[in-house]
């Protein structure tokens, strides 16, 4: 079995974590395939003997790939979606930063994770992307997400304008610093703060959430995953900021810019004894009051 292994860094008190995944790996024979800027970072504060793989981008990860590890928080996973693509490879995130939605995976839990990888025990979790098309070329030909597209004035300047439009029939404009499209896998990120409502995985929707609207009677929607939203910009700057996921480009406010539903799905990795609910309880403290 071949793991890929990616991470955006670890700090030095997490060394005999990464030391503990190496062993466990080796427990079960698995071979690991590091991101290269990954390994050169902690080969050397670790004992490590024998020769490693390693990839470099996304064209490296093929077929022989089994999965892929994230290390880190959720940031960390959402690198991950650049990388696999359409490949189908499926992702376990081990939580290594802090709240963890999607690395929702505790170092605690390593043994167990491995294990049920080599076993293949895990349930596939088929997550939506969102999609982004636009009139110039954006994000180096990768224009999707697994999180939110977003809208943004730029710095301090004024708000924003945004028309927005589904399947070409109007329907709102939005005076705000910002526009959110949060996939239901996003609704518990940038959109929840936003007082966005936290959406169920399967619900094949999206959210539209205004960030900061200047009209007090805007409030989120939630709209069918099947709809195209279109947008144009006004504002008393030539440019915006758009950005999928952790992802930005400024893009000039005369573009043509539309989402949509992604055409592949990317799969995450679910121990059998974690759910949504569970995510959602242990990650909100919900039933945490002692009055319940």
């Amino acid at each position: 079995m071949r793991i890929a292994i990616y991470s955006r860094g670890i700090e030095n008190n997490q060394h005999n974590d990464m030391a503990l995944l190496l062993k466990e790996l080796n427990s079960y024979k698995a071979e690991p395939v590091f991101s290269q800027d990954f390994f050169n970072q902690f080969y050397s504060a670790i004992n490590i003997k024998g020769k490693y793989s390693t990839f470099t981008s996304a064209d490296d990860l093929n077929e022989s790939i089994d999965c892929l590890i994230s290390l880190g928080g959720d940031g960390t996973l959402l690198d991950t979606v650049t990388m696999v693509k359409d490949k189908g490879i499926p992702v376990l995130g081990i939580n290594y930063g802090r709240l963890g939605f999607l690395a929702n995976i505790g170092k605690e839990e390593l043994h167990s994770a491995i294990q049920s990888l080599v076993e293949r025990t895990y349930v596939l979790d088929k997550r939506t992307l969102i999609h982004l098309d636009g009139d110039i070329p954006l994000f180096n030909g990768m224009p999707y997400a697994l999180n939110e597209f977003t809208l943004q004035k730029k710095d301090s300047s004024s708000m924003i304008k945004i028309h927005t439009y589904l399947n070409g029939e109007f329907l709102n404009t939005y005076w705000a610093d910002g526009l959110i499209v949060a996939t239901p896998t996003g609704s518990t990120g940038y959109s929840l703060s936003c007082n966005g409502p936290v959406v169920f995985p399967e619900s094949k929707s999206f959210v539209i959430t205004p960030i900061a609207p200047h009209n007090l009677n805007i409030r989120p929607i939630v709209i069918p995953d099947d709809n195209i939203i279109s947008f144009e910009v006004e504002g008393r700057t030539d440019s915006y900021i758009c950005t999928l996921d952790s992802r930005r480009q400024v893009v000039p406010k005369e573009a043509q810019l539309a989402v949509k539903k992604e055409s592949f799905e990317i799969n995450l990795i679910r121990l059998n004894e974690n759910n949504f609910l569970q995510t959602l309880r242990n990650k909100l403290m919900w039933g945490a009051d002692k009055r319940n």
